[in-house]
């Protein structure tokens, strides 16, 4: 997703201000903008921003934090009394209750980021917070934007992903079936669930010459098949963020004599004995950069990845192919569509390994989605030419 840079203008003591306006999700800069501090009102701030009223803060830092924490739990409260009521009307007239609850999920997604993005905080040219009892957010915020010349507005909410996603970066997720530590960057997909990666370790390996990863993101599965002996793996992606990413993790873990990176969209030319891909699962519009791992609208890239693969296969290769069945059990995709595609990319199915899920959500009984997500299964399939 190419991110949109604008200008943001509003008016504090009597004089006109300026600056970058940044917003990872691409929201437009707002229009009306209103300068708030420690003495407005959660409701008051709440009732500006569901009218689209922002709310550049001048006041405590922590104070911002707890404001925005009451602004989360009054959209929540909303959220739940309305979807109540508009639940049980759309089933009755649809009887689609999966459907339903899965479009209206997304819809009250959209909802929250647009009113918890409506509080604002004003980067310096140096990536400085001058509020009060403010920490220090210059290096995770040139981690995630890069040195800027001026000064930049983002959402409070936006800011506090960027810390939370350098922490994650200084300190790594332990990946047991690597035997070692993938450090994700800002905006690249975190293999936090790791059961795909149990799949991927213990498939046979048709070959141990040479592996394509398609879509290498933190570059977790290329360093996977190169731990297993693959003694050369080529990792393609388009996305900037993930290559660098990709690249940290490749050199922190003494993989770059095996694995190379390249900005492309899908295949690297030639045929491979081995071709891994791991595409977004639900067929869904993304709302920000980093849901570009989960949703794929119209399922483009798995049908593009099935249509191609083919063409790339050595003789007797294979492509895994690792998939969550979740947008089945959300009637978002049925299973005969999947499978057709197979066909028609003229391959067929030679082996498959499943997985449940083990992330939290899919025993959260609260989750609008629980029923689809306790019924998920991953699964790696191994695939042929016919």
């Amino acid at each position: 997703m190419t991110k949109i840079e604008s200008d943001i203008f509003w008016t504090e003591g009597n004089e006109t201000h300026s600056a970058a306006w940044h917003s990872e999700n691409n929201a437009p800069a707002p229009k009306r903008i209103q300068i708030a501090d420690d003495t407005i009102t959660a409701d008051h701030a709440y009732k500006l921003a569901c009218e689209g009223t922002a709310l550049l803060w001048r006041g405590d830092f922590h104070n911002a934090k707890q404001l925005l924490q009451a602004m989360t739990r009054r959209v929540e409260h909303q959220k739940n009394r309305k979807n109540t009521k508009k639940v049980a009307i759309e089933n009755t007239l649809q009887g689609d209750e999966t459907v339903q609850a899965f479009h209206l999920h997304r819809k009250d997604q959209v909802r929250k980021t647009r009113i918890l993005g409506m509080l604002l905080v004003c980067l310096e040219q140096d990536l400085s917070l001058l509020l009060r009892r403010a920490p220090s957010v210059n290096e995770a915020c040139l981690e995630a934007y890069g040195p800027r010349n001026k000064q930049t507005v983002i959402s409070l909410r936006e800011l506090l992903g960027v810390i939370g996603a350098h922490e994650w970066r200084k300190n790594g997720i332990e990946v047991q079936a690597l035997g070692g530590k993938i450090h994700p960057h800002y905006g690249v997909f975190s293999p936090i669930r790791g059961e795909y990666l149990d799949l991927i370790a213990k498939a046979p390996l048709p070959s141990t010459e040479l592996a394509f990863d398609i879509g290498t993101g933190s570059g977790v599965i290329a360093a996977l098949l190169a731990k297993r002996g693959v003694k050369k793996v080529i990792a393609t992606d388009l996305d900037q963020r993930a290559l660098a990413c990709a690249q940290q993790n490749i050199e922190n873990l003494g993989l770059h004599a095996q694995i190379e990176l390249r900005q492309q969209d899908l295949f690297p030319d030639g045929p491979a004995p081995l071709i891994v891909c791991n595409p977004p699962w639900i067929p869904a519009k993304p709302s920000s950069s980093i849901e570009y791992a989960v949703y794929d609208p119209d399922s483009q890239m798995l049908r593009n990845f099935l249509t191609g693969v083919g063409s790339h296969l050595s003789p007797g290769g294979e492509a895994w192919l690792i998939m969550s069945d979740l947008a089945e059990h959300l009637g978002l995709r049925s299973k005969d569509e999947f499978w057709q595609w197979i066909d028609c990319a003229g391959l067929h199915v030679i082996g498959k390994l499943d997985i449940r899920p083990r992330h939290s959500k899919a025993s959260d009984k609260s989750d609008p989605l629980h029923q689809a997500r306790a019924a998920e299964i991953t699964s790696l399939w191994r695939l042929r030419n016919k």
